[in-house]
């Protein structure tokens, strides 16, 4: 209860002190990325267990993501990644991201849902750094499993670069998310930053400080998984 009520206050007092360099989308979306992390790691039965999230390098969540506009039943969303400095430091500053394909509005009814990534080793965030990255075949995803421990994840769930999890209408669950396109959004973190700085260098070589809006996200992150992850050389 005390941990919900630190969280809920930190979001309070950051979400009216964004700097003024930061683009309000951008902030938002932080502000909406800590929120979605926070609520999933408060339901601990039906959230991430605690030792697939200690052992991730990265975390990626899209809040609210909805079918978009970009063609035929199409699917499109923006959201925030934050790494361990190093792969096993500290979280560090986010870097913008988006998703798009053609499989996540027909899954999930249309519905307005949120997404979470766990990046489970540095081969799999490398990955995530190139322009473009395909799920499912550039880089090995899976459905994660769900629950206090993972000791009912299948050998697929253990060896995934990327676990993908999907929340609708307060129902989260493990989803695949087999063809969707992940693009590092250098336009969204020049407007976030103030100038233009390479994904890597924002998620594993803290070239920039992270912003007043991702504090609570760091909060959170951080009270719930402090250590972890696998030491790696980005490429």
């Amino acid at each position: 209860m005390r941990y919900a009520l630190a969280i809920g206050l930190t979001l309070v007092l950051w979400g009216t002190a964004r700097p003024g360099w930061a683009d309000d989308k951008q902030a938002e979306r932080l502000e909406k990325s800590a929120e979605v992390i926070t609520e999933i790691l408060h339901t601990p039965e039906k959230g991430i267990p605690h030792d697939i999230l200690k052992k991730s390098v990265c975390v990626g969540i899209i809040p609210s993501e909805k079918k978009g506009a970009i063609g035929l039943g199409a699917s499109y969303g923006r959201g925030a990644m934050v790494c361990r400095r190093g792969g096993n430091g500290a979280w560090g500053a986010p870097s913008m991201f988006t998703v798009e394909g053609i499989n996540v509005g027909f899954q999930l009814g249309g519905q307005s849902t949120d997404f979470v990534l766990l990046v489970m080793n540095g081969e799999g965030a490398n990955k995530l750094l190139h322009d473009k990255t395909k799920l499912g075949a550039d880089a090995s995803a899976a459905g994660g499993p769900v629950g206090r421990s993972a000791e009912g994840a299948t050998d697929l769930q253990l060896h995934a670069e990327i676990l993908t999890y999907s929340r609708s209408r307060g129902a989260f669950a493990g989803v695949s998310l087999d063809g969707q396109v992940f693009r590092q959004d250098g336009e969204s973190n020049e407007k976030l930053y103030g100038s233009k700085v390479a994904p890597q260098n924002i998620l594993f070589k803290g070239a920039v400080s992270a912003p007043s809006a991702a504090v609570p996200l760091d909060t959170a992150l951080t009270q719930a998984s402090p250590h972890g992850g696998e030491p790696f050389n980005p490429r």
